[in-house]
């Protein structure tokens, strides 16, 4: 049981990344962008603090909801996040 839980908690999005908030372009409306954002560009809903502010809000896009942590594209740390993300924008 503390097994799962301990690969439950590892397994879950790195507080304060924030790199799905910034390298991905994002096509539909986020309160504060209407047109959505060009990859590369910090989204207006990410705090100081690299958190989102709309998380649990239905004003939150489907496509952010969607975007969960997974262990291959975010890497060991955000840097990696943010180049991996990146690379996938560039090759979509």
């Amino acid at each position: 049981m503390k097994q799962s839980i301990a690969r439950a908690a590892a397994d879950a999005c790195r507080p304060g990344c924030g790199a799905c908030c910034i390298a991905p372009s994002i096509s539909s409306a986020i309160p504060g962008m209407p047109d959505g954002k060009p990859a590369g560009v910090r989204c207006v809903q990410l705090d100081a603090d690299n958190l989102c502010r709309l998380f649990g809000d239905p004003r939150r896009p489907a496509v952010c909801a969607r975007f969960g942590f997974d262990r291959e594209l975010c890497g060991e740390h955000r840097d990696q996040a943010l180049a991996r993300i990146a690379a996938l924008e560039l090759a979509t």
